[in-house]
Formats: structure tokens, sequence, C-alpha cells
């Protein structure tokens, strides 16, 4: 009987803790994110005035400028449960006759600037991936020559970005576009590893079974 109410207590006990230690988990973090929006909404200021000083402007309807580099910065500041960076960010510039012209101009450049940061991420697990499965000296050749020729092909298969922000100026009759967009950095890397999957199956003869070993991480 003694024992009994000794663990129904240590239970009243537990109970009662639970709630203040979640509570106490649950502050820093909330603390962490409150400092991250003050820091991105600083930057976000100064970088947004340096644009203005240069005779950048957003379209008409857009959010202030101010706001949308403030978006962009906090989804940079933004990391995963292991502390990686939870989206990866790139700009593209462009001049065309027209603002549309340029804004797809500079989003096709930005797309090739993401898949650059991709291939090298990808690239460098490849790397250790052939160092840890028996690959034969051809093999490793085939694969590092089609991950080093892989930006294009990521930057085809990459599709819908996150506009952080579109800005334009005038430059004689023209019209400069400068943007920066965000893509999830894990499903990025899914879609590199899909394109670099498919090429090494259409260009060399190496066995599914080593390309499966190589391309598991």
């Amino acid at each position: 009987m003694k024992t009994f109410k000794l663990v129904f207590t240590l239970l009243i006990a537990l109970a009662c803790i639970a709630p203040s230690m979640e509570s106490f988990a649950a502050k820093p973090d909330k603390q962490a994110k409150k400092e991250m929006k003050k820091k991105a909404y600083k930057d976000a200021r100064k970088e947004a005035k340096r644009f203005t000083k240069k005779g950048w402007y957003v379209a008409p309807g857009a959010l202030p400028m101010d706001k949308q580099v403030e978006k962009s910065w906090e989804l940079q500041y933004k990391e995963d449960e292991h502390g990686y960076p939870l989206y990866i960010v790139a700009t593209g510039n462009s001049v065309a006759e027209t603002q549309s012209a340029a804004k797809l101009q500079a989003t096709e450049l930005a797309k090739l600037e993401l898949a650059g940061l991709v291939q090298t991420n990808v690239a460098a697990l490849i790397e250790n991936s052939i160092a840890n499965n028996q690959l034969n000296n051809e093999e490793a050749a085939s694969v590092t020559k089609t991950v080093a020729a892989s930006k294009n092909i990521i930057a085809q298969e990459i599709g819908r970005v996150i506009f952080l922000f579109e800005i334009y100026r005038k430059i004689d009759k023209n019209v400069e576009s400068s943007v920066r967009v965000g893509y999830n950095n894990e499903l990025a890397q899914e879609v590199a590893k899909k394109a670099i999957r498919k090429k090494l199956e259409e260009e060399t003869e190496i066995l599914h079974e080593k390309l499966d070993k190589l391309m598991d991480f």
C-alpha cells in the first residue's frame, strides 16, 4: 500500500513538472525566433536603403522594398533540426527592353545559380560515396564528369521557386531586374539526385545496384 502511495505521489509530481519543463524548453526557441526576426528586419532596412539610393524601385502593387528584403532575410536565417539552412537562396540580374522580359531572364539566371549551389553540395556527397563504394577508376571518372556537367540539367528540373523580392531600375531606355529566389534545400537535393541519376543511366554502363549505393545519401 505504501509503495502504491509512493508511485502515485511521484506520478502527480511528474504531471505537475512536465508543463513547466515544456514551457522552459519553449522559451529559448521562442526567444531565438524573436531575435532572428529582429535581426532580419534590421538587415532588411539597411539593404533596402542601399537599393533605393541606387535607383531601384518595386513594381506597382508589390510589397514595399524593406518588407520584401525582410522576407528574404527571414528565409535565409531559417534552419532545420540539424542546424543546416532550410532554404538555399540565389539572385539573378538582367537587362531587357521590358520589365517582364528582364524579370524572366533574371529568374532563369537565379535558377542557374541555385543549380550551381545544389550541384556543389551534391558533388561533395557523391565524392564521399565514390570513396565508400566499389567503383573502378573508369566508373569513378565517369561519375565525376557527369556531376560536373549537371548544372544545366538541375536548373531545368527545378520547378517553381519562392520569389523573395523583385526590384527594378531604369538603364537608359531599358529596364534592369534583380530577383532573389529561395528553394527548399532538401527538395533541391532530391531534384539534383534524380537528374544526375538519370544522366548516369543514359551515359554510363554502371550497374543499377552500384548506382543505388552511390546515390544513397
